[in-house]
């Protein structure tokens, strides 16, 4: 359990940052005209591509083979992707919510998914060390 909660706290300093930063950038780009999903879109595969060496690293302490985790994390993030566009669509588009409150509870749907698709599928293995 102790193992669990460092991890879960490790995730939520990067998730903070992240999705703090992206939050704002995503709030920028639909007050600019951009469609909600696009911007999300934009900025969900940007997270992707940060967040994996720090995940693997830092939060999980990953020392196995980058291939098949690097391959996990994307099938995992892109199981995130689609619930959150589905999520996105149909609490705001059909159900008429406004895109900014989905979008930030969306935040904490999907990385609550995605935690526990990285700790028992994506970065199951080998555990190190790293300082």
């Amino acid at each position: 359990m102790k193992n669990t909660l460092g991890q879960l706290m490790r995730y939520g300093a990067v998730g903070a940052l992240m999705n703090g930063a992206g939050f704002l950038v995503y709030l920028a780009m639909t007050s600019a005209g951009m469609s909600p999903r696009l911007a999300m879109t934009l900025l969900y595969a940007l997270g992707v591509a940060v967040t994996f060496a720090f995940n693997r690293r830092w939060t999980f302490r990953h020392g196995g083979a980058v291939p098949g985790s690097m391959a996990r994390y994307i099938a995992t993030y892109a199981i995130g992707y689609v619930f959150n566009l589905a999520a996105l669509y149909g609490f705001s588009d059909l159900a008429g919510l406004p895109h900014q409150g989905v979008m930030f509870a969306l935040i904490f749907v999907v990385a609550a998914i995605v935690f526990a698709l990285q700790k028992f599928w994506v970065f199951h293995g080998r555990e190190e060390s790293f300082r």
